[in-house]
């Protein structure tokens, strides 16, 4: 965690035994080694030598560089579980405050924009993940992890295993989508691609499941093809799927459940960019006579 000592130093030994007793995701716990060794490289020396002036001088050293208020907010929480848990001194984060995000409206593509997307995607493995990714509304993280046993064709499910926050969940498959699959099972297996029970979208080895670096570099591809000049991401569909279930009057409290979101306030974002529940309040004061 030092720039002076090898990678394996006992310090950072043990914040990694830290993080894995409590079971932290591996994203989670590259982020908050990242973290500490930005503190390290600022001091030029040992973190666990900070003292609650440093870090204050470390927050404001990173405000000045023009670090993002999410990844400002990032780093204070991996040092806060450094100071805390690992070196048992949290009273030396204890005057350390996360900074307001500024709350930004996410990119929602029309349905004629998403038909077109699909289509327009490099193959057959392509159109099919994203077509999973808007007609069920999973993250890319959980499309990529699905395998064929997750198909539940009888009851017209599809398993999410350990999705975000480690927690199971099932998505509704459309007869439609129910389709794909099986078009591109069919394609998949015959070329040797798909294994039994192996992954639903493997890499380029079949043992391994595609990326989501992978996933995005097809979206990208199919926007600039479909002409789309929007930002579009793999996470653009689950916004657009999110949405569209809102303007269909779909019950919020359902879209929540279906997108695994664990507060219903995260959900009601998409309220303010259905723009269809717009034109219904919108329209009824343009019929109003002027007083």
């Amino acid at each position: 965690m030092q720039t002076s000592t090898p990678s394996g130093s006992p310090l950072r030994q043990r914040m990694i035994e830290d993080m894995r007793m409590r079971k932290l995701a591996e994203k989670t716990q590259i982020a908050y080694i990242r973290a500490v060794r930005k503190l390290a490289a600022y001091l030029k020396r040992s973190p666990d030598t900070a003292t609650v002036e440093e870090l204050r001088r470390f927050q404001l050293h990173l405000v000045d560089q023009g670090t993002s208020p999410v990844t400002l907010n990032a780093t204070l929480t991996g040092l806060k579980f450094f100071f805390d848990i690992t070196l048992d001194r949290a009273e030396l984060m204890a005057k350390m405050q996360p900074v307001r995000v500024p709350r930004t409206l996410p990119v929602v593509l029309s349905r004629d924009e998403v038909a077109r997307l699909i289509a327009a995607a490099p193959n057959l493995k392509s159109q099919t993940a994203l077509s999973i990714a808007y007609g069920t509304g999973l993250r890319a993280s959980e499309v990529i992890a699905l395998k064929v046993s997750d198909i539940d064709s009888e009851r017209m499910m599809l398993r999410v295993e350990q999705g975000k926050g480690h927690k199971d969940r099932y998505a509704m498959l459309s007869p439609i989508l129910l389709e794909r699959l099986r078009c591109w099972w069919r394609l998949g297996h015959a070329q040797g691609k798909i294994l039994p029970g192996g992954w639903l979208f493997p890499g380029l080895n079949p043992m391994d499941p595609v990326t989501t670096r992978q996933l995005n570099r097809a979206i990208h591809a199919a926007a600039e093809t479909a002409k789309i000049d929007k930002r579009v991401s793999m996470h653009t569909l689950r916004h657009s799927f999110a949405t569209h279930l809102l303007e269909q009057k779909v019950d919020i409290r359902v879209i929540q459940v279906m997108l695994g979101h664990k507060k219903l306030e995260t959900t009601a974002l998409y309220t303010q960019v259905a723009t269809e529940l717009l034109r219904e309040v919108i329209n009824p004061l343009e019929t109003l006579e002027p007083a």
